[in-house]
Parts: structure tokens; C-alpha cells; sequence
């Protein structure tokens, strides 16, 4: 994420999570020019696409159990990255359906690991193809 705009939020690992991290990534793309003007029944294309795919990335980081997890967000040349860590460290990798589901969800690329703080999910998300009216970023 080096040389981008970034962004990150560390959250209670709790059910509401889901809808507070959509909601600051979706803001954050917003202010910084990468989607449209709001949430709603007007969603645009890539607002769709980057609220599902942070739904399922944190749904997943929740299933690992751990206290706390944080979402980390990035933008360049109309892509989004969005990197959701679970802070639970003490577990054998599971639960890779997620990447078919994120790739068929739009994910231009995704991946899953472990490191030493926990197991990191991440998706790029191309912001152009998922329909029109992206402008280019406000740098």
C-alpha cells in the first residue's frame, strides 16, 4: 500500500462490524472521488461491488473468532484495495471458499494468508469496470 492513499479502521470483533466497516470504506471512496454520491437504492455499480466484497471479507475475518480485527483501505488509478486482518493468530488456515466467492463477486484479484497477526484477507476492486461515473482520483 506504499505510495497510495490509505485508510484503516480497527473494530470490535462483533456482528455490527460488518455494516460499520462498509460504511467508512464506502465514505472514505466517496470523499476521495472514487464513487458515487451515496448509499440507497442508487447505489452505483462500484458501490455495490465494494460494499459486498467488505461484507464478505469481514464476515469472514469475524468467522475466525478473534477480539478485534481492522480494515485497511487503498486507492490508485481507480482501484480499490481492501485488506481486512483478524488478529487471531493461532490458526491453521480455513475457510478459502471466500476467494471464489470474492472473484465472483468482481474482485479483479484476491488472497488469503497467515501472518503473525492474524489471517489477512484482501481484494482489488476495479472501480471502472463495476459501471460507470468512477472519476479519477483527487490527489
Amino acid at each position: 500500500m506504499a505510495n497510495r492513499r490509505g485508510a484503516n479502521w480497527t473494530l470490535e470483533a462483533q456482528p455490527w462490524s460488518v455494516g460499520r466497516a462498509r460504511t467508512q470504506v464506502l465514505d472514505r471512496l466517496r470523499d476521495w472521488g472514487c464513487t458515487g454520491p451515496g448509499p440507497g437504492p442508487g447505489c452505483t455499480g462500484p458501490e455495490r461491488l465494494v460494499g459486498e466484497a467488505v461484507t464478505l471479507l469481514v464476515e469472514t475475518a469475524l468467522s475466525d473468532g478473534g477480539r478485534r480485527l481492522s480494515v485497511h483501505l487503498a486507492d490508485q488509478d481507480g482501484q480499490a484495495l481492501v485488506v481486512v486482518l483478524s488478529h487471531r493468530a493461532d490458526l491453521a488456515l480455513s475457510g478459502t471458499d471466500v476467494l471464489p466467492r470474492l472473484a465472483a463477486l468482481g474482485a479483479t484479484s484476491c488472497g488469503t494468508d497467515m501472518a503473525e497477526d492474524g489471517r489477512r484477507l484482501w481484494a482489488v476492486l476495479d472501480l471502472r469496470a463495476a459501471g460507470g461515473g468512477v472519476r479519477g482520483p483527487a490527489r
